[in-house]
């Protein structure tokens, strides 16, 4: 599983870097063909995965700093985004739908990461952190042609 590309991007937890985030991320991922859906799909996931960051992980305060690293592998698209803020007490019960104690948001954020994307995995450190690993496979003419290139 070679290494193709990757970016590193570091931002403060304000809301208006929610946009930079999807942008960069969706920019990059649209180098190996993507389809629209995929796209979308991952601009989604990418959204969830950095608003809750701001909203659960630095509960809204702008000064905390969110990292996304996207990679592109010969088989997938992995973007891997890092808070150091409060983590998550009860991981199990957050990655259920409508969790949350919160009765503005949904809590969907989790469920709309699973489905759109292929892997996700949290690991989090309550009081100090959270990791949100997002991974899409890549359209089959994209992993062939590079599987070919070895």
């Amino acid at each position: 599983m070679g290494l193709h590309n990757r970016i590193k991007l570091e931002f403060l937890s304000l809301p208006v870097n929610l946009r930079l985030a999807r942008i960069a991320v969706t920019a990059f991922a649209s180098e190996v063909d993507y389809n629209v859906n995929d796209i979308e799909e991952i601009k989604v996931a990418v959204s969830e995965a950095v608003s809750n960051a701001i909203i659960h992980g630095y509960l809204e305060k702008p000064d905390g700093v969110i990292t996304i690293t996207a990679s592109l592998w010969s088989d997938a698209l992995e973007i891997v985004v890092e808070d150091q803020g409060k983590g998550i007490e009860d991981l199990e019960n957050a990655l259920q739908p409508g969790s949350g104690d919160d009765p503005e948001r949904m809590g969907l954020g989790f469920v709309f990461m699973r489905s759109f994307m292929d892997e996700v995995e949290v690991t989090t450190e309550p009081g100090q952190s959270t990791t949100v690993r997002l991974r899409k496979r890549l359209p089959g003419e994209v992993q062939a042609q590079w599987c070919a290139e070895k």
